[in-house]
């Protein structure tokens, strides 16, 4: 995908798909434009914007942070290269099941949220990189498999993700109005984290 400098008044945003890009082009910026728009809704946050919560439900922007990193490990970590879950999942409660992951968000600091998501995010798009370097999206996902041994495709995770950022990206919009009243689609031209 190409892109413009940001400082460049007709830049092309980076979350911005391409018009006709190929196929792994547009699986994997569908995925990061959806990990871009939910970074900016869960961004800039101080501890208690973090925690906010609506109604009955018990979301928080930093259970979903917490929650999206743990599945941006799993599926590229785990699942893609077939790494170890490592601290600091290994080290969670999961007697408590994997909300533990949602709950726990409340005793992170921002600034470990913001650098957990970031960094995760950061280690899969270098792990897709390597993956897709040798092979296209009808790879085989050697860390999954269905219960008859059936892997699913490279295709599948990615779109399972999508999906996965898609739910909790529209949770992500709802939390943030609550916070401050930011809404929007897309982040502003020229927005970073």
């Amino acid at each position: 995908m190409t892109t413009t400098s940001a400082s460049t008044p007709d830049a092309t945003p980076p979350w911005e798909p391409p018009l006709a890009g190929s196929d792994v082009e547009q699986v994997v910026a569908s995925l990061d434009r959806m990990r871009w728009t939910f970074r900016w809704k869960a961004g800039g946050l101080d501890a208690a914007g973090l925690d906010t919560r609506i109604g009955a439900s018990e979301l928080t922007l930093g259970g979903l942070l917490k929650h999206l990193a743990f599945v941006e490990h799993e599926k590229f970590g785990v699942n893609l290269v077939e790494a170890g879950y490592g601290p600091p999942w290994s080290e969670g409660d999961w007697s408590q099941g994997p909300g533990w992951i949602f709950t726990s968000a409340a005793q992170d600091t921002p600034a470990e949220l913001y650098a957990l998501w970031d960094g995760e995010v950061a280690r899969a798009r270098e792990r897709l990189a390597g993956v897709l370097a040798d092979g296209d999206l009808d790879q085989p996902v050697p860390g999954m498999a269905d219960d008859e041994g059936h892997h699913p495709s490279l295709r599948r995770l990615l779109c399972d993700l999508i999906e996965e950022y898609g739910r909790h990206t529209g949770h992500a919009d709802l939390l943030r109005e609550a916070v401050d009243g930011l809404v929007g689609e897309d982040p502003p031209a020229g927005w970073r984290p």
